[in-house]
């Protein structure tokens, strides 16, 4: 172990056998390698480095005949004369196959030749395959970190989170490279000659994911982490530091194992491993840290409870009462009311049923430490106006003597959909989406509500104009308030401009118009930090013409330097209604409510796991009946997932398993 620059890293003297494993070690149950994968590593290298071949690592077939390592050495460095005379104008980098022998020993490297960058790996009838990175400038006696992330079209190498460097090959990463047999060697290909001169401080391999967002941005891009050993990281106080030679420290790594263990200023420096959690911790003198844990994986989905309820539901808003624990609000479509559930061992079970007429969502929010909710009526109930095109939604309160909610203030609106609420700069407010006036009226005002001290109710701050709105969405990006709008029908089409408002001098003003069709959810969520919306299409219609169903929801990301949002994926619905967002230990994933294709109610609605470049690739099929909403929701360590139907008086709850 030397250090430079007051870093850690480690120097290979030799192809040491303690930095050679068989590749089962860590790519388990598995003959192929990763078709997309990250390898991020953060090296030094001298500027005064040797020109030939040098390996950060290899991944080397089982020994077969002998091969002419001198050979095959040499027809690597021809490759890279060709390279170079076949260079891409404009260009800095490029890929170039190199043939080898057939029963080359060679499946997958990283290496240093001269100032460039290769990645090498065995392709098509065992020709190696050069990707070659120029003008990276890295050979400079500094520290670098780098991500190569490989994609199905394309390669990215990015350098101290800069700009990335890429390449789009003349043929993609082989989805069928075989590594049975095979083993890593770590600043080598296990041979002296293409030892790895300069100092390595971490090298990961992550497959199925682009990495670089989970290290950048960084605030020391050029030493970026994101799996150091934790030996490298506890610095000596004492020692002179020679960057030129660097300076070799023998720590005395110390592992304990057990399941409880206090961490002192006795023991830091030294690792605690717990069988229970699978997890390894480096004590700080004060508290352990996670070097590795066991994360949660979505092993299956299993269908945990069937509850039955007294009408179809629209809707389902989940929340915590002080006291009580987690309820669930239900937007029952009969005249007869809706429901309030409450969370015990054997599942949800019925609490309190509420007076609604037509009840389409609800939207719980609290204000100090008072609990309220607002339900959408769109029944045209009478017992408060004789005008049946107006509606009358209720804000209820939670009563902690009663332990029920109780009715506190009435709001006038149009066959409303939807509420969000929302606090900027220490004050409440509501916004409502109003669907249509009458039955042919749809292009109308909807309203954001402000919570008034004096008064103690809610008065009118804004009115938005919108067309058959379906949803609001609020969200936050740094310093900014959003407001996103669904808007789903004009009385003549579905394709629509749905609208992203920004927060301006105390009112809300466009920022940017989204095409839509039928937009009936919109869901903002952040992956790293990555910010996406992703919006819900119901279905295509024009005039009389027919609806079609099967089309695409789109999922948008937010371009920070052009300050839009910008299509990222489209998937096929089927007048989608609704997405859920939600994440499971490292894992993210989004789940959409499929209502109707056209023919049928009874369609599987599918959850999507977070794939890095792939994006969100389904992965479980939930059968569902006319799904209206998905929540999810945790208790007591277990992860849930549960469904309203519009078309069947009943709710189901699926248990995440996990591994």
């Amino acid at each position: 172990m030397k250090q430079a620059g007051g870093v850690r890293g480690i120097h290979f003297s030799s192809p040491d056998t303690a930095l050679s494993f068989p590749s089962s070690q860590i790519l388990v149950n598995c003959d192929l390698f990763p078709k997309e994968f990250s390898i991020v590593l953060t090296l030094k290298v001298s500027d005064g480095a040797p020109k030939g071949n040098e390996y950060v690592f290899s991944l080397m077939g089982p020994k077969g005949r002998p091969v002419d390592q001198n050979k095959e050495e040499n027809d690597g460095g021809s490759s890279l004369k060709s390279n170079k005379e076949s260079s891409i104008t404009g260009e800095e980098q490029h890929s170039q196959k190199t043939r080898v022998k057939s029963d080359g020993r060679l499946i997958l490297g990283l290496k240093f030749s001269g100032k460039r960058l290769h990645f090498l790996y065995k392709g098509h009838r065992g020709v190696v395959e050069h990707w070659v990175f120029r003008g990276t400038q890295l050979a400079d006696s500094q520290w670098h970190t780098l991500v190569l992330a490989i994609g199905s079209h394309h390669v990215k190498l990015t350098v101290d989170c800069s700009s990335p460097v890429e390449i789009i090959p003349s043929r993609p990463f082989p989805s069928d490279l075989n590594i049975q047999g095979s083993r890593f060697h770590i600043g080598s290909r296990g041979l002296w000659k293409g030892l790895f001169s300069g100092l390595l401080r971490q090298l990961v391999l992550v497959p199925g994911s682009d990495a670089t967002h989970q290290i950048c941005p960084s605030s020391d891009p050029q030493l970026a982490a994101l799996s150091v050993p934790p030996l490298f990281l506890d610095l000596p106080a004492t020692g002179t530091e020679d960057d030129r030679h660097g300076n070799t420290y023998e720590t005395e790594a110390r592992v304990s194992v057990g399941l409880e263990k206090s961490c002192s200023e006795q023991l830091q420096g030294q690792l605690w491993f717990n069988p229970l959690k699978k997890g390894l911790y480096l004590c700080d003198g004060t508290v352990w840290n996670t070097v590795l844990e066991d994360r949660k994986r979505l092993d299956y989905v299993l269908e945990h409870q069937v509850l039955t309820t007294s009408s179809e539901t629209h809707d389902i808003e989940l929340f915590q009462v002080p006291g009580m624990g987690l309820m669930a609000a239900m937007a029952h479509r009969s005249a007869s009311g809706s429901a309030v559930y409450l969370w015990t061992k054997t599942g949800f079970q019925l609490y309190q049923n509420i007076s609604t007429n037509g009840a389409l969502a609800w939207r719980h929010f609290s204000m100090g430490n008072k609990i309220y909710l607002v339900v959408s009526n769109s029944g045209g109930d009478r017992r408060f106006n004789k005008d049946s095109q107006a509606d009358f939604s209720v804000i209820y309160k939670w009563s902690k003597r009663r332990k029920r909610f109780v009715q506190f203030q009435t709001l006038q609106t149009h066959c409303a959909r939807d509420w969000e609420a929302f606090n900027i700069d220490g004050h409440t407010y509501l916004a409502v989406a109003n669907h249509r006036q009458g039955d042919k009226n749809h292009t109308i005002d909807s309203v954001i509500y402000r919570w008034n001290r004096l008064s103690k109710s809610f008065e009118v701050h804004q009115m938005l104009q919108t067309s058959g709105a379906y949803d609001w969405e609020f969200f936050t990006v740094g310093p900014y308030y959003f407001l996103v709008v669904a808007n789903a029908f004009d009385g003549v089409t579905t394709s629509l401009d749905s609208v992203i408002y920004i927060w301006v001098n105390g009112n809300f003003q466009v920022f940017q118009k989204i095409k839509t069709f039928c937009a009936t959810d919109w869901e903002m969520f952040q992956i790293d930090s990555r910010v996406f919306l992703v919006v819900a299409n119901g279905h295509r219609l024009h005039g009389n013409g027919p609806s079609q169903y099967t089309i695409n929801s789109t999922i948008y990301e937010l371009d920070m330097s052009a300050q839009l949002f910008v299509r990222f994926q489209d998937i096929v619905t089927y007048s989608a209604v609704d997405w859920e967002f939600f994440s499971l230990g490292q894992e993210y994933f989004l789940v959409v409510a499929n209502s109707f294709n056209g023919e049928s109610y009874s369609l599987n609605s599918i959850l999507y796991r977070w794939q890095g470049y792939e994006g969100f690739v389904p992965v479980h099929w939930l059968p569902t009946i006319g799904c209206s909403d998905w929540e999810f929701f945790s208790a007591k360590g277990e992860s849930y997932l549960i469904y309203s139907s519009a078309k069947a008086p009943l709710s189901k709850v699926f248990m995440l398993k996990t591994y």
